[in-house]
């Protein structure tokens, strides 16, 4: 008897570690600006730099110097400018030494600090041809903050999309 609860036990046990290991895998559209970066900076890599680490962390402070937006804002996090405060440059050179992808690497940047994650690109929005019910709250309040409006009194979803519907054609010029 004490041998099957030890059995079931165990199993609840191992399930549950299954379970805790899924949560932390990047989902769909999850530091989308990390995985991007990754990816691009470990296509410009030749073999032989991969075999140093040092090599590696001076061709990424290399790379950021001409990066914009919101991966300087990556390059800053993670100390591949000069003006970094903090430097997790090591986190990256040993998992791309091994040929590592890079939503496995943003996966373990996540971990040392969250904000890496937290970083999206501005979705450019077509007015023409976008469902402003289909956005996010989020995305309705960026539009109306990028045209240095308010929605006095917005509560509900619907109120900001017809607060960006009345100012439509004052912020959206038709091109013929």
């Amino acid at each position: 008897m004490a041998q099957s609860t030890l059995h079931i036990l165990l199993a609840a046990v191992v399930a549950l570690l299954y379970v805790v290991s899924l949560s932390e895998a990047l989902k769909e559209g999850e530091c989308e600006v990390c995985v991007k970066v990754m990816s691009r900076f470990s296509d410009t890599l030749e073999d032989d730099d991969r075999k140093d680490h040092k090599k590696i962390e001076n061709l990424f402070r290399k790379w950021c110097k001409g990066a914009k937006g919101k991966d300087n804002r990556l390059c800053y996090y993670l100390g591949g400018l000069e003006e970094s405060a903090t430097g997790i440059l090591g986190e990256i050179s040993k998992p791309l030494s091994w040929n590592m992808p890079g939503d496995k690497i943003c996966e373990k940047l996540k971990k040392k600090d969250v904000q890496i994650c937290e970083l999206r690109y501005e979705k450019q929005i077509d007015f023409k041809t976008v469902d402003l019910k289909k956005l996010k709250v989020r995305d309705l309040k960026k539009i109306l903050n990028d045209w240095d409006e308010d929605c006095d009194g917005c509560i509900e979803k619907s109120d900001f999309i017809k607060r960006i519907e009345e100012l439509k054609p004052k912020y959206v010029k038709d091109e013929l």
